[in-house]
């Protein structure tokens, strides 16, 4: 074996601070070399953030990990343990943390939700995706598959295995682009509560009650956006992509709502902070339609390769209306794997993200007095030494990953409108 194949980044865990602290081992099962710990941090549930821990060879005492935990969420932990009820003669009495209490009051009338998940030839993530959301705990929801542009009967084959346990549909859409699938899945559902994830990613039991909590809680709100944490960290490419700043791009555990009444603290123009991702995304029944659906233009499957959801959050906010941020709604992402997976993924970012621009400025060219006074802080955020995008990358993280992100941007017009005039013949073709 080389020296690489000897090591394990990153070992993934996620404990709740409820139960006693396990030891981690600094040698895996397999004989590979434990780096570091990466760990999801729960309280009765309830996610507190991540703490990412060096691992001696020797391992990692469970003592030792709960002086990590305590430097990085003490203050978190300690705020929904104050009014906690106090020991008598060694006995605590047994009262529901006010975290649970909240999240059982929802589930009492929970709504029906329905989670959408697109997909294209792969059976065996989509399976596990699949078996995720029906280990769920909650009571009401239904799940819609849409195949996009199959070239097998596979995807098919899994969803008409799991019809036997749960409620979940099959839908193809022949068009080829995420954003056909997604707006294929807008019509099929109409009035309803759509939750999105990616069939690379996995539930948290807790997922959709944590969106009906923030639905609850914010009657205004026309999209929840949850936190994507890494299902595993098995190669350096993954790690890099964590570095990066993940899905969830710095945002923390801290939840937020970001609207009207932010826009002068926070551009809606601009997708940092405020803005999720489309692996973890909720949005109430007829706000996609109200800002004219998925652009077919952007996704994966298109020359721009992603940023449909980036450019839809803005379109949401641009048109008055509302995102909470909730980061107790939690998925788990299989990020990619290998260093060419990971470049092809930059690229994809750069490109989709000024495409997304593309299509903003098509749509409405007025903003772009808006955008060149917000080009600047953009300008820091790409090559500041403090900004979210660079402050967490180490020194091993591939400088030549940053060039093909700023590649990306540079090619991101011109593959938009390669794609809109790919999309719109696709149309057509199919109007025939």
């Amino acid at each position: 074996m080389d020296d690489e194949s000897k090591i394990r980044p990153a070992v993934v865990l996620d404990l709740d601070l409820s139960q006693p602290l396990p030891p981690v081992a600094g040698i895996a099962p397999d004989g590979r070399r434990v780096l570091q710990a990466h760990v999801l941090v729960r309280l009765f549930t309830e996610p507190l953030g991540t703490v990412l821990v060096d691992v001696p060879e020797q391992g990692l005492a469970p003592y030792a990990l709960a002086a990590a935990i305590d430097t990085e969420l003490g203050e978190a932990v300690s705020s929904r343990l104050r009014g906690a009820p106090v020991p008598v003669h060694g006995y605590v009495p047994h009262v529901e943390p006010e975290f649970l209490a909240s999240r059982r009051a929802v589930l009492a009338s929970a709504p029906e939700i329905t989670v959408v998940v697109c997909t294209r030839e792969r059976p065996g993530a989509l399976a596990r995706c699949l078996d995720s959301l029906f280990a769920m705990q909650y009571p009401v929801f239904r799940i819609l598959v849409v195949d996009n542009a199959p070239v097998t009967d596979a995807t098919a084959e899994v969803v008409r295995a799991a019809a036997r346990r749960g409620p979940v549909e099959y839908l193809r859409e022949p068009k080829a682009g995420l954003s056909f699938a997604r707006n294929a899945a807008v019509a099929a559902a109409p009035g309803q509560i759509l939750a999105w994830i990616d069939d690379d990613e996995t539930a948290d039991p807790h997922w959709l009650a944590e969106v009906a909590r923030a639905l609850a809680a914010h009657p205004e709100a026309d999209v929840v956006s949850g936190v994507i944490v890494p299902a595993e960290l098995e190669t350096k490419a993954q790690l890099w992509f964590e570095q990066f700043g993940g899905h969830s791009k710095g945002r923390g555990f801290k939840p937020d709502t970001f609207g009207p009444h932010t826009a002068h603290i926070q551009s809606p123009l601009y997708p940092l902070p405020p803005f999720g991702t489309g692996a973890n995304m909720t949005f109430r029944p007829g706000v996609i339609e109200r800002i004219g659906g998925w652009d077919n233009a952007l996704g994966a499957g298109t020359p721009a390769m992603g940023s449909e959801d980036t450019l839809a959050f803005t379109q949401v906010l641009l048109t008055g209306g509302t995102i909470v941020y909730q980061p107790t709604a939690v998925t788990h992402h299989y990020h990619r794997p290998d260093f060419e997976g990971l470049h092809k993924q930059m690229v994809g970012y750069g490109t989709g993200l000024t495409a997304a621009y593309t299509s903003l400025l098509l749509a409405q060219p007025g903003l772009i007095f808006k955008l060149m006074k917000l080009a600047p802080t953009a300008l820091r955020d790409l090559t500041g030494s403090d900004s979210l995008r660079v402050s967490t990358l180490q020194d091993d993280f591939p400088r030549e990953l940053l060039s093909a992100n700023r590649r990306g941007m540079i090619a991101g017009p011109r593959a938009y409108l390669r794609g809109r005039r790919a999309a719109r013949a696709k149309v057509r073709g199919t109007a025939r």
